[in-house]
């Protein structure tokens, strides 16, 4: 019984991971390398059965039906033209650049302490940076990156729905690998997405970044 349990643990965490990766893959933007990306996504979904695996296959079967000029128009207009569905935790959680700073830090505390630097061209605290982080260097510290972001991931999910976002499918499946919300953070999320994101004033080896970085500006 003891060795199920633990045969059992196990798959769930390799399928954690493979939920990661995809949900990177289809959340990045869709330059050059998207139809690539869809490709790998692909893959990595046909690993997967369940819930996890209906919702990151929404997202990819949407995705793959906008022209590409399309794609990066619709990505523009859903992560970048909406404050309530950014993909930059932090923002969620520190109103002035220091508090913010001092947050984006902790996720890169946790890069290093995972044995790699963050990637240089993009934040650390963006969301499928920390997913692919999560799914192909360290998936307990990933984890807990994650689940302490469990309330601005929630925001984000519920503002993708009501959108009617395709992306809205993945981060719900990213949501499947976590542990429920609580009654708090429930609250917290509800209060977040009525206020929106609080306004912002502005040795190692990095680990190599499949998605590829925002756009400057």
């Amino acid at each position: 019984m003891r060795r199920l349990t633990r045969t059992l643990q196990r798959r769930g965490a390799i399928d954690d991971r493979l939920v990661w990766q995809a949900a990177s893959l289809l959340l990045a933007y869709p330059d050059d390398g998207h139809a690539d990306r869809l490709d790998t996504a692909a893959e990595l979904i046909s690993h997967l059965s369940g819930a996890t695996a209906e919702l990151l296959g929404q997202t990819l079967t949407a995705l793959r039906a906008f022209e590409p000029m399309a794609a990066a128009a619709n990505y523009v207009e859903t992560f970048d033209m909406r404050r309530r569905a950014t993909m930059y935790l932090t923002y969620w959680t520190a109103g002035d650049t220091r508090n913010r700073g001092n947050e984006m830090l902790g996720f890169a505390t946790a890069y290093r302490r995972a044995g790699v630097l963050p990637p240089h061209a993009e934040a650390p605290d963006h969301l499928p940076v920390v997913l692919e982080f999560a799914a192909t260097v360290d998936p307990e510290i990933g984890r807990q990156l994650l689940i302490e972001h469990r309330v601005p991931i929630d925001v984000l999910s519920r503002a993708l729905a009501e959108a009617g976002s395709p992306y809205a499918y993945a981060i719900a499946a990213v949501c499947e690998t976590l542990p429920e919300a609580g009654d708090k953070e429930l609250r917290r999320a509800e209060r977040l997405a009525q206020a929106g994101p609080p306004a912002e004033a502005v040795g190692l080896q990095p680990f190599t970044l499949t998605v590829p970085p925002r756009r400057g500006g």
